[in-house]
């Protein structure tokens, strides 16, 4: 099948085909060596509040490519998962979320020091599970991608303010936030079936593009997506002084609107001026064009898969990029 043909193929389709595989990358991410009752109890929720698990199903359809799909597969998605769980927990307390898919967070529920301890735990139980994969380049992937989370975190916390209004700026917090996390998945998984160099750098850099699309479509969800879907209010970014790429992309039509600098000032705590500045976003320009560029971020990787072997597993990764697209949460 040829990766720019349409394949039809759904999210559920993907999900069924590796559902074993998928199954087996749960039961590894749940058989957490916990002996503290709290945390037992704290990783069962977070590993019960869901999510489509698209970054290990990214590992599992690299190594499919390669005909990988053993146990050092299994506890690489594992690993993958773990980390992103991980990064949740942090970035919960960090942002004072209280609600993520409409359950709450731990940080609603424990202490700062409870919750950066768990989170911690999870850290130290992915880089665990990854080392299960006894390849040494594959940890070093690994690393690498922690520190450009935690890297990109904290260059967000010491930042000039004013940096937030430049696309750049903007391009290297989501690689962090989000793509990095990607193009950990089908690098190492790439590595870890022993694909040739071009083809590992071609799934790096699919990785990359499928997740700054990923996050451009979250930050448009955050104006455009329905609060009951999102379990969550929409314009959370917004509430946080965060500038996204609809918002940037508004300001370039609206520079100097008033509304939308009060509200990223964070003096305002006025709900209605929230509203009104998620309602003028919304029904601007903004939103087609940041889909637009997150559509230009899918092309470019689907592109890459030409150089891939043909087959299902190819096929599959085309129908995958073309979710993000379509993505309601």
């Amino acid at each position: 099948m040829s990766s720019t043909a349409r394949p039809a193929l759904t999210l559920v389709a993907i999900q069924e085909w590796l559902r074993e595989d998928l199954e087996r990358v749960e039961a590894r991410m749940r058989a957490i060596p916990l002996t503290v009752e709290p945390l037992k109890v704290a990783v069962h929720h977070l590993l019960n509040a869901g999510g489509k698990r698209i970054r290990p199903m990214l590992v599992l359809l690299t190594g499919r490519l390669y005909g990988q799909a053993d146990e050092r597969m299994v506890s690489l998605a594992a690993a993958v998962e773990m980390l992103h769980t991980a990064t949740l927990v942090h970035d919960d307390l960090i942002d004072g979320a209280l609600l993520r898919r409409g359950i709450p967070t731990l940080n609603a529920i424990w202490t700062p020091a409870a919750t950066v301890l768990t989170g911690d735990y999870l850290f130290a139980y992915a880089a665990a599970l990854a080392a299960r994969t006894d390849h040494v380049r594959v940890m070093a992937i690994f690393a690498r991608t922690l520190m450009t989370i935690c890297e990109g975190e904290l260059r967000q916390q010491f930042s000039d303010p004013e940096a937030m209004w430049q696309r750049e700026d903007y391009r290297q917090r989501i690689y962090a936030k989000t793509a990095a996390m990607f193009e950990l998945a089908t690098e190492a998984a790439a590595v870890l079936a022993g694909a040739p160099e071009p083809q590992v750098e071609a799934l790096r850099r699919y990785g990359v593009e499928l997740g700054m699309a990923f996050q451009i479509m979250d930050d448009v969800l955050d104006f455009a997506g329905d609060e009951q879907v999102l379990g969550k209010p929409v314009g959370s970014d917004l509430r946080q002084g965060l500038v996204t790429l609809p918002v940037l992309l508004y300001l370039e039509e609206h520079p100097g609107d008033p509304v939308i600098r009060q509200v990223l000032s964070g003096r305002s705590g006025d709900e209605a001026l929230i509203r009104e500045a998620v309602r003028r976003i919304r029904s601007s320009q903004a939103i087609p064009r940041a889909v637009a560029e997150a559509e230009a971020f899918v092309r470019r990787g689907q592109a890459l898969l030409e150089a891939l072997p043909d087959g299902p597993a190819r096929g599959a990764l085309w129908a995958l990029a073309e979710h993000v697209l379509r993505r309601d949460r």
